[in-house]
C-alpha cells in the first residue's frame, strides 16, 4: 500500500504505474475516458482536478483507493440513527 499526502505524490505514483504497465499518456487517457491534457495535469500534480476523473485513471491502471485512519461509515450511520431516535 502507498501513502499519498499530496497531489504531486499522487501524480508521481500514477506516472510510475503507467510507465510500469508500458502505457503512453494517450493510451491511458483513452482507457480511462479522459483527455491527454488531464493525464498530463494529473501526473504533474495539479491540485484542482476532478475527483471522478482521477478515480477513472486509477481504475484504468488497475488500482483502487483505500482510506485508513478514519472512522467506519457504519459506526457513523449507527450514531446518527441513535441520535434521531432519541
Amino acid at each position: 500500500m502507498i501513502s499519498i499526502r499530496s497531489p504531486q505524490q499522487l501524480g508521481d505514483v500514477l506516472r510510475a504505474a503507467r510507465k510500469q504497465l508500458g502505457l503512453t499518456q494517450p493510451q491511458l487517457a483513452l482507457a480511462a475516458g479522459v483527455g491527454v491534457r488531464f493525464i498530463v495535469d494529473l501526473e504533474a500534480g495539479k491540485p484542482t482536478l476532478r475527483l471522478e476523473n482521477v478515480l477513472r485513471v486509477i481504475d484504468a491502471l488497475g488500482g483502487e483507493v483505500q482510506l485508513s485512519g478514519l472512522p467506519s461509515p457504519v459506526a457513523n450511520d449507527q450514531r446518527e440513527e441513535d441520535n434521531h431516535g432519541a
